[in-house]
Parts: C-alpha cells; structure tokens; sequence
C-alpha cells in the first residue's frame, strides 16, 4: 500500500519545480539542479533504500515524476543503482548516481580492482557523483561503482533532451560480489518497471493536459472537445492512461512480492505500445499547437518516445512474452493470463 503522504509530498515537489522554463533549460544544459535539491531534500530518491520505505513507495514517487516530466535520475538514484550498491554492501551515498543499463555494445570488464571498457546511453552520467555497473566475469556478477569524476563522457542525448552519455571506463573501482538473484536479468526487469511507472504518470498528465485544452479552446462557436473526431482523441488517449496506470500497479505488487517478470513484461510493452497511440491522439487533437516549444505537450510525447525504447523496446517484450506463453501451452494461455508470474516465468 502506497504511503498517500508520499505522494503528495513528492506532488508539491515537482509541481514547484519542473516548470516549463525549468524543464526546458535542463534539456539545454543537461542538468537540472535546483530540481535534484528540492527533491534530495525530502529524501525522495532514497525511499526504497530507507527503513520504513519500499520499492511501491519508490515506484508512486516514480509515476509523479513523469507526471511532471521532472528532469533528474530518480530512477537510476534510488531504484537501480542504488539498489545495487545497496544489495552489495557498498555505500550508497548522498549524491546523483546512474548506472550502466548493459547494452550488447558495451565493452565492459573487470580485471581485479579495475574497470575497463565502454558503455553506452548511461542516464545522466555527466550529473552523476558515481557510476554503478554490473558486469559480468569468468561466470559470477560483480558490482562496480567509481566517481563520476574519473571517467570519459561523451555527451550525448535522447529524443527528450535527457542524458544519454558514452562513458569509457579505466580506472580502480570499488568492486563487490553480487548477492543471488542480482543478474543482468534482474537489472532488466527493474529498469523496465522504473519505465512503466515514469510512462504511467506522462501518459496521465498528456490526457489531462489534451482533454483541458480542448475543453478550452473554441471552433465555430464551440469547444472542440465536442466534436466527435476530437472526442475520440480524448476516449482513445484517456483509455490507454487507465489501461498503463492499472498495469502499473499490478507490476509494482507484484516485482514488491518477488520478480513479478511476466506483469512487468505485460506492463512495459502496453506502456510502449500506448506511447505511440496516446502520442498520436494528444497531437492531433492538440493541432499545431502541440508541436510548439512553447507549449508543454512536447515535454510528455518525447519522453514517452525516448522511454518506450529504453530496457526493452516493443519487438523485444512481445517476443519474451509470445515466448512464455508458447511454452505454456494452449491449455496454459488463460492461467498465464490471470495467474501471470505465479503460472509462467518470462
């Protein structure tokens, strides 16, 4: 159950501080920290790391955050690299951190207490006080973190404006064995459901935001909320917030009660596939005001269009799920459906 007080604490948060000017000046610079400090100072980026918090908590501060489109590594912070640390007994720390998602390109190892190689679209790596990666050598997982001051970025950015850097490792890190159950896998599973949430909360607001302009703005003596074509804009756009919110909530039950890998499959490729729809109805029912720089819209659509293709875009969900599904059998697809992690493994 999700701490009501929370939510709203991080409501305020983000409604003061992801301003339009705000969102806008972080895509220039790449950074945003009088966001990060307001944040950090009512600890929401550690709330599942702190006693009395957990993963639900972290994951509804999550959906507010791309309510508001706010501009800092909450995910990568709290739920991703600093789950690793913390699971491997290494300090977390005070600071922005990220970590390394593991992309087949990636070049990265360790070699005793040293790190080498290359990595590819890390999240906010040139904000970042440390960089956590989780690297595979001679078959066991190791965790790795070294200050963001010792290594080579290449800046470079997503569809949003969010950092999306090249960073080259060769330099001694901190090196710790990762406990059971933290794999490649497991850090997949956990950044597709920081996605889901982060998309749960864009696709609500960009509902919200379509159905009050076009409750506003008028067309031959009327709003054009009232005509059909535009209505089923809003219809189309409000049912797949609904829809991605549900399968949210039933993903962050679940990974909360252990992997809940098939919920957070169903959820992220949902996600991915109402970005596209949801995008297209805002647009078009927004009109040419939508595409402007000046209006808020864009902040929303792009995010949801960077983050659909991040840990697992729709090709690759749809084949992990077919996949499971197969191997359960026709006799197994309405169990699968309805009993989902409990029934099939993903």
């Amino acid at each position: 159950m999700t701490d009501p007080l929370l939510v709203e604490a991080a409501e305020r948060v983000f409604a003061d501080t992801c301003t339009h000017d705000a969102i806008q000046a972080a895509e220039q610079e790449g950074w945003a920290a009088g966001i990060w400090a307001r944040a950090a100072d009512v600890g929401l980026p550690w709330i599942a790391l702190e006693q009395g918090g957990s993963l639900v908590d972290a994951l509804a501060v999550l959906r507010v955050a791309g309510r508001h489109a706010a501009p800092i590594p909450l995910a990568e912070t709290g739920v991703l690299a600093g789950w690793l640390l913390f699971e491997s007994g290494l300090r977390v720390g005070e600071g922005p951190l990220t970590v390394v998602p593991g992309r087949p390109e990636d070049t990265v190892r360790i070699v005793g207490d040293r790190i080498s190689g290359t990595a590819h679209r890390v999240p906010w790596a040139r904000a970042a006080e440390r960089v956590v990666a989780l690297v595979e050598t001679a078959g066991t997982w190791k965790i790795a973190v070294v200050p963001g001051a010792d290594v080579a970025i290449e800046t470079r950015s997503n569809l949003a404006g969010e950092p999306r850097d090249t960073v080259t490792f060769d330099v001694p890190a901190q090196v710790a064995p990762a406990p059971p159950g933290v794999d490649a896998a497991a850090l997949l599973y956990r950044g597709a459901l920081t996605r889901v949430m982060l998309m749960a909360g864009a696709l609500e607001r960009m509902s919200r935001l379509t159905i009050d302009y076009t409750n506003e703005r008028v067309q031959f003596g009327r709003p054009v909320g009232r005509f059909q074509a535009v209505q089923q804009h809003l219809v189309q756009g409000a049912q797949e917030a609904v829809l991605v919110g549900i399968a949210a909530d039933g993903a962050a039950r679940a990974a909360s009660r252990g992997q809940g890998r098939f919920e957070v499959a169903a959820a992220k490729l949902l996600a991915n596939r109402a970005a596209y729809t949801a995008t297209r109805a805002a647009h078009q029912a927004h009109g040419a005001m939508g595409m402007t720089q000046e209006y808020a819209l864009h902040h929303l659509s792009r995010r949801l269009w960077a983050w659909r293709s991040e840990y697992g875009d729709d090709l690759f969900w749809s084949v992990r799920l077919g996949d499971a599904v197969a191997r359960a059998g026709p006799d197994g697809l309405y169990p699968a459906i309805t009993g989902g992690s409990a029934v099939v493994d993903v």
